[in-house]
């Protein structure tokens, strides 16, 4: 037997408090630093602009952190203009505190060798869990997450769907600058990452805002 809650018995959504979102940010934060460290630390690529700074940091010899936050800057001025200011301002913090929380990480965590499947799969579960406490605290980790959040709230678009097509484009690019093998295996975290927000950050499905 199935039952269902009518609309005007669903429970109304309950609104973080403040300490509440600081607390589920900084949550956020660390689980994403310390995903993003793993695939650094095994030389692996994810999606997103954590994606795009992981592929940067192959060429280019600036700290992870700086190109994280500055290839995030173009998504700040769409994010401004398309969904507000308090939504674009949680953004700018969150992706400052993960570039900070990223430089810390690299200095107090000295792993010099990971396993790549371990890596793959263990630092795309942190980030992709990481994401989701971020959405659900009206905050984003700029660039890609922006865009997907955006979608998802305007044409219902799930935001993993947007996020996977994204993402693919990113790994894809790593051939240019990482051993095929390499490559396959960022894949496949990629689509753990994707596959965990698709699953878990769906509208309607999560009351609390």
């Amino acid at each position: 037997m199935t039952s269902t809650i009518d609309e005007a018995t669903r429970p109304a959504a309950i609104p973080h408090g403040r300490t509440e979102d600081v607390l589920g940010l900084l949550t956020g934060v660390v689980l994403i630093a310390l995903g993003m460290s793993l695939l650094r630390t095994a030389g692996l690529v994810t999606g997103g602009i954590a994606g795009v700074s992981l592929l940067l940091g192959h060429v280019v010899h600036v700290p992870l952190g700086v190109l994280f936050f500055a290839t995030n800057l173009p998504f700040f001025l769409l994010a401004a203009r398309k969904a507000g200011w308090s939504f674009t301002l949680r953004s700018v913090l969150t992706v400052a505190l993960v570039s900070a929380a990223t430089a810390v990480t690299a200095s107090l965590l000295q792993v010099t060798d990971v396993d790549p499947l371990f890596a793959a799969v263990v630092g795309n579960v942190l980030c992709g869990t990481g994401i989701l406490v971020v959405f659900r605290h009206r905050s984003s980790v700029g660039g890609f997450s922006i865009v997907a959040v955006m979608m998802q709230e305007r044409s219902g678009i799930r935001a993993g769907h947007v996020l996977m097509v994204l993402d693919t484009a990113v790994v894809l690019a790593a051939l240019l600058v990482a051993p095929p093998v390499q490559v396959l295996v960022s894949a496949g975290g990629a689509v753990l990452l994707s596959l965990i927000v698709t699953f878990n950050h769906r509208p309607g499905r999560y009351t609390g805002f």
